[in-house]
């Protein structure tokens, strides 16, 4: 992620407007908007095989799957962030057609220049997001994903999955998957 230079501290709504005729995609920070970078092919595959995985299992239901291009807020920190693949269940979500502020379940794909951001500052404030039950981090180096899961005290308490393993489960949304199918047409 980096700051986009010229810009000076913007609010929400100035942000939303700027972010509609953006060629290119910024998360928001405290007023400030960072530039995001393209991924690579492993990255788009991985998030487009479990978009089509989670839509499919989703289908008919009261969810939603969202692949990259929809924005997560975080009311409470003041910030917006794309994940690669977002699930929300809430009606309230259907009032905002650029965001939603009450996820279920987030995904992200590790890429080298944001795993340490998305494993810590993200991490921390997608926290914050009341709704949230489960976010996962899903490795471009091999098959593995690590999935946090808040439990009943509110803990969120870490699930590792790998390839050997052959599936793995996203309880929030009760799904289970195979790892061919998320990493399938991946090369390491």
């Amino acid at each position: 992620m980096i700051a986009t230079p010229g810009f000076n501290y913007i609010t929400p709504d100035e942000y939303l407007e700027m972010e509609e005729i953006s060629e290119i995609k910024h998360e928001y920070i405290d007023g400030y908007v960072y530039a995001m970078a393209g991924a690579n092919d492993p990255h788009v595959t991985i998030a487009s095989n479990a978009f089509t995985m989670i839509r499919s299992h989703l289908r008919g239901s009261n969810c939603r799957v969202y692949i990259s291009d929809m924005k997560a807020r975080i009311d409470s920190l003041n910030r917006f962030y794309y994940p690669d693949v977002m699930v929300t269940c809430d009606p309230s979500d259907a009032q905002t057609p650029n965001h939603k502020r009450f996820p279920k379940l987030i995904i992200d794909v590790l890429s080298k220049s944001t795993e340490g951001f998305d494993r810590g500052d993200k991490f921390a404030d997608y926290q914050q997001i009341e709704t949230l039950e489960e976010y996962v981090l899903v490795s471009t180096k091999r098959q593995s994903l690590e999935c946090f899961r808040r439990n009943e005290e509110g803990l969120w308490v870490l699930k590792s999955y790998s390839g050997e393993q052959d599936k793995f489960q996203l309880s929030s949304i009760n799904f289970e998957g195979k790892f061919d199918n998320l990493y399938e047409d991946v090369s390491f």
